[in-house]
């Protein structure tokens, strides 16, 4: 029997333009991209250049420091620019494809007969490792360390995100062989997080229920209420997609970056699922289906609340699997909006009486602050959507200040900026929380290591 999580501290967003369990058809990219900004934790050393023919599963680029983990060629055919801003930093790595994809042959592998050396060499040499997180810090996992145990999210719980079990559809083979090789990787369980009452049963894993709001599917959620991190554990980390990922490896001798992608808001015109592969171009996914004219809208690879704003140019981040497309907000101009009953609009404190209206009513909200920057308040306006087993508030402070004493004890180790999403949307400071809690682990890593 599994595990059952209860959540009751969180808040749901119902955004209106929620996918529909259809597939669309988008459009070929005409590029792909590696960009190195989207793993946390590395230093890319380029390892090919402009006019190089490469195959699917090439690398492209190593970390500079630890040179096992690879970056691979999401497709095959010619790089094209390796794209760099100031002090040379590496910004992206493009390749156009080929007509046909052709793939490096990594070979089929039966992950029963395997040990864990030979299932991490061959996530290393493929480029998938990238695709393992770790915690604490919430970067790239290290090769070297042996997790505690692997945590597996397959609840997306943030506003308009996918549904997993659709996603999972005619790939449940590939799913089990991901988990069946997580498992050999740790000396304990892999935990497997779903939304309670979902038909998700695989074997050689620790099923977890989790009921509640947003965050309940954040894998911090899960790993507080089941596991904690304490100083000097290493745990691993992985959403659901990306254990498909890793499946195909094994079950075809491939690096297939297929992916499934739902294209969601309240400006798109068509709303369903794009299969496409990583690192295509947001033109491709969203062409056709956004609003005519789009000079008031803003296209988001990843979720309204951790994802990042991108154009049409841009590529499909490593992590994402949605799109999203709200206002912009820049050409509405409310008279006295602060004192209006503000029917219709949304608000986490029951300032308009659009609460009364119940949780099913759509919202349409747009990407202005409506405010600015201010003194922290500590009104414990973070506990109430907080509901790990963390002081939010105060470690905010200790990051803020840098007491490396406080940031322990006050369990910096097992948190992640996404876990502090719903803080910064509630927050009245108007304060860019992810942000410094970002700052604050990769400046901690760099004391620690």
């Amino acid at each position: 029997m599994a595990n059952v999580i209860k959540i009751k501290k969180g808040l749901d967003i119902n955004l209106k333009g929620k996918a529909s369990d259809v597939l669309l058809t988008g459009k070929s990219s005409d590029s792909y991209a590696i960009v190195p900004d989207d793993y946390n934790g590395i230093v890319p050393k380029v390892i090919v250049k402009a006019g190089d023919k490469v195959l699917a599963g090439s690398p492209l680029m190593v970390d500079k420091n630890r040179p096992e983990i690879r970056f691979v060629s999401p497709v095959s055919g010619e790089v094209t620019a390796v794209n760099r801003g100031e002090k040379r930093k590496v910004l992206s790595i493009v390749v156009k494809p080929d007509a046909e994809i052709k793939y490096e042959d990594f070979g089929k592998k039966s992950v029963s007969s395997l040990k864990a050396g030979e299932i991490k060499e061959a996530l290393l040499n493929s480029g998938l490792w990238p695709f393992i997180k770790q915690r604490p810090y919430d970067m790239v996992a290290n090769p070297e360390e042996a997790p505690r145990d692997i945590f597996v999210t397959a609840f997306y719980s943030a506003p308009l995100a996918p549904d997993f079990q659709f996603i999972l559809k005619g790939q449940e083979s590939d799913f089990q062989t991901g988990l069946d090789a997580l498992a050999k990787l740790t000396a304990g369980k892999v935990y497997l997080g779903i939304k309670a009452g979902v038909a998700i049963a695989p074997k050689t894993v620790e099923i977890v229920e989790i009921e509640g709001p947003h965050p309940a599917g954040n894998v911090g959620v899960l790993i507080n209420h089941t596991k904690p991190v304490n100083k000097g554990e290493v745990v691993w980390t992985l959403n659901a997609d990306d254990v498909l990922l890793i499946g195909r490896l094994f079950n075809k001798g491939i690096a297939d970056f297929t992916r499934l992608v739902a294209i969601t808001g309240s400006e798109t015109t068509e709303r369903g699922y794009i299969k496409t592969i990583v690192g295509c171009t947001i033109k491709s996914l969203v062409e056709g289906k956004i609003l005519e004219g789009g000079k008031h809208i803003r296209i988001i690879s990843g979720n309204v609340l951790t994802g990042k704003k991108v154009g049409k140019d841009n590529y499909l981040r490593a992590y994402d699997n949605q799109i999203t497309v709200i206002p912009e907000g820049d050409d509405v101009n409310e008279l006295f909006g602060w004192a209006m009953p503000g029917f219709g609009k949304f608000s986490a404190s029951r300032t308009y009486f659009t609460w009364l209206l119940g949780k099913n009513k759509e919202y349409v909200l747009d990407a202005r602050i409506k405010g600015g920057k201010r003194a922290m308040i500590m009104s414990n306006e973070y506990d109430r959507v907080f509901p790990m087993d963390i002081m939010p508030e105060q470690l905010l402070k200790a990051v803020i200040t840098f007491d490396i004493d406080k940031m322990e004890n006050l369990g910096i180790y097992e948190v992640a900026p996404e876990d502090f999403a719903l803080c910064e949307f509630v927050d009245t400071s108007k304060i860019e929380i992810q942000k410094i809690i970002r700052q604050g682990l990769n400046v901690l890593y760099k004391e620690m290591n």
